[in-house]
């Protein structure tokens, strides 16, 4: 004896396509593109478009770029800056996320809230903090002179000094996180066994936990310089005249001298730089190197 199923009924709703894109997956997928052409594409599009014409086809602006020496020595300025950014952020940051998987987890989750704080204030108000303490009255100098240490106000602000520590005091936790994110995934079991071995703290540290974390190491590294590139506000607030990045140059470029063209050529080879830098880190180091999930 057989019995036969019931006839299978269409699922309601339609055909699976038309399903998906009356579902809240489709609809969600919608409004995300959309945002992104309007916000993200449609100004790059016009960005383009003013940078090559002028009104009509021109690569005037790129050469001028290249022929005016105070150009490149702002480019110059911008990329000596991002590379001592990111080299004190990695001295600072990588001791700091070393210590956060040495402590308890009650520990760890307090350091990752202090460092957080910063992210809590805006960038302009950090600037404006560090411009009161780093000033001629500000704090240190203040405690220095009150404690005899220096006769007179030391130059804190308005030059490298000021602009790095700024950006350091922003960018750290990019530097952070990165490296606690390898860090807490090392098995502490291989550097105990290395130290079972005969192995001293020091030896250990060295051949064993160094090197597993260098993917925190590159990731954190490639995040801080990328950003320090096209840093604005505390380079604009706390550097002088010896320190114009390439983005107070097109903010002034725009603002005074109110040749959009040009600064939109100027925006446009600083994108092309960060995007080219970034296909050349993820080339050199791997995707799956900065993530943490190369292959054994």
């Amino acid at each position: 004896m057989t019995v036969s199923g019931a006839p299978a009924r269409p699922a309601p709703g339609g055909s699976g396509p038309r399903r998906y894109w009356r579902s809240r997956q489709g609809i969600a997928l919608v409004g995300s593109l959309a945002f992104f052409l309007a916000v993200y594409l449609y100004p790059l599009t016009r960005l383009l478009a003013w940078s090559f014409f002028s009104p009509g086809f021109t690569l005037e602006h790129y050469a001028k770029l290249f022929a005016e020496p105070a150009y490149l020595r702002a480019f110059r300025n911008t990329a000596e800056i991002s590379v001592w950014v990111t080299v004190i952020s990695l001295l600072l940051g990588y001791p700091l996320a070393y210590l956060m998987t040495a402590v308890s987890t009650r520990v760890r989750a307090l350091l990752i809230v202090l460092v957080l704080v910063p992210f809590w204030t805006s960038i302009l108000v950090r600037t404006f903090a560090w411009m009161v303490i780093l000033g001629k009255r500000g704090l240190i100098n203040q405690v220095l002179v009150g404690w005899g240490v220096i006769d007179r106000p030391l130059a804190l602000i308005y030059n490298m000094l000021g602009v790095q520590i700024g950006m350091v005091h922003v960018l750290l936790p990019f530097m952070v996180f990165p490296l606690l994110s390898v860090m807490a995934r090392i098995d502490t079991a291989l550097v105990a066994a290395a130290r079972s071995l005969g192995a001293s703290p020091r030896q250990a540290f060295l051949r064993i936990f160094l090197p597993l974390s260098l993917p925190g190491v590159s990731a954190g590294c490639v995040l801080v310089f990328l950003l320090a590139v096209g840093f604005y506000i505390t380079p604009a607030l706390l550097g002088g005249e010896g320190q114009v990045t390439f983005a107070t140059l097109i903010e002034l470029v725009v603002r005074d001298l109110l040749d959009w063209n040009f600064g939109a050529s100027l925006g446009v080879f600083l994108l092309t730089v960060v995007g080219a830098l970034f296909v050349l880190f993820s080339t050199l180091l791997g995707l799956d190197r900065l993530t943490g999930h190369g292959r054994a």
